[in-house]
């Protein structure tokens, strides 16, 4: 497709996979709104990293997907929606699972009821992995059942069966996409790699919860790639697709590979705090992502290695902005 002139919303773009798809959309040409959620400090998320040239050409639209009519007016005009906006962390989803639910299902809602009245011609919605569980076969196709083991992944199942729902219903334009843990540059503390590779460069100690889970890394270049193919196929409504590379790897072993980046010696140390409660843990999460390339012609182009070094550079050089310190949840 050609992007030039699209009029474009993407809301949680201040978020990780959501700024660099913000940054990417912007320089194929396209006329981008960034739906960030409203705080008093004007703050853009993610969106204050990428170039003051592409950052200065994006539309700012703070709001809460919560509230119909802030999204309907970020949406009025707009051809293309990718909806990203979420609340993410699962540990977070275990303190307060009804703010969760709020957004993540109910702002789901208004973003799908907005799109078909709108009759918007493409919605792209996020999913995740964790709606899967700890895997019951591998790997996870699309056909895998889908199970609820915190608050958050059960929310995120929700908006999916709406998505669905939806297209069912109304024969809206909408895909669901499902990335398996992206990871790169800019991405919060909260999540796994970043944890590892503040903890590397600071401390003596790396603490770390489950070593032996195991999870497919997708780099976010890849996942942003996925999004656009996704955006672009023609005959995918109504379709999930998996976005992740088909490998795994232990998170002990990922944590060998970040180590073996640094010249000083550090060693690993199991924290209780960052355990999941037992039921709640997904144990394995490797997909099968074959009908992303039958569908829309994706496959992931960075390697593991590949993009950990990026990662690894880039935190490295903005190192302020993360706390070594402390369990991000």
């Amino acid at each position: 497709m050609n992007w030039q002139n699209k009029s474009v919303l993407v809301t949680g773009a201040g978020g990780f996979i959501g700024s660099h798809l913000v940054e990417r959309l912007v320089s194929d040409g396209a006329k981008v709104r960034a739906f960030v959620r409203y705080n008093s400090r004007n703050d853009p998320g993610l969106l204050r990293f990428i170039a003051p040239a592409i950052r200065n050409s994006v539309e700012l639209i703070p709001g809460d997907l919560r509230d119909l009519t802030a999204v309907r007016n970020a949406m009025t005009g707009t051809s293309h929606v990718f909806h990203l906006g979420a609340l993410i962390a699962i540990p977070y989803s275990y303190l307060n699972p009804g703010e969760v639910v709020e957004t993540n299902v109910i702002g789901t809602l208004n973003i799908l009821t907005t799109a078909r009245d709108l009759g918007v011609e493409r919605l792209v919605h996020t999913s995740t992995s964790e709606v899967y569980g700890t895997a019951l076969r591998v790997p996870i196709d699309e056909t895998h059942p889908l199970q609820g083991q915190s608050p958050y992944s059960a929310s995120k199942i929700g908006a999916d069966k709406l998505a669905e729902s939806f297209f069912c219903a109304y024969n809206l334009p909408v895909v669901t996409v499902r990335p398996f843990n992206t990871y790169g540059p800019r991405q919060s503390a909260r999540a796994v790699i970043p944890t590892l590779i503040t903890q590397a460069l600071t401390q003596p100690v790396i603490h770390l919860g489950n070593l032996d889970a195991r999870r497919d890394f997708t780099f976010v270049s890849d996942t942003v790639d996925g999004f656009l193919k996704i955006a672009e196929t023609v005959g995918v409504e109504g379709v999930t697709l998996n976005l992740g590379t088909g490998q795994e790897i232990r998170i002990g072993d990922l944590a060998k590979e970040i180590l073996s980046m640094l010249d000083h010696p550090v060693t690993l140390q199991i924290d209780a705090d960052r355990l999941r409660p037992e039921k709640s843990e997904v144990q394995r999460l490797l997909s099968d992502n074959r009908m992303a390339y039958e569908k829309i012609g994706w496959r992931p182009q960075i390697s593991l290695q590949a993009g950990l070094r990026q990662t690894f550079d880039w935190i490295k050089d903005n190192l302020s902005i993360y706390s070594s310190d402390r369990y991000v949840v």
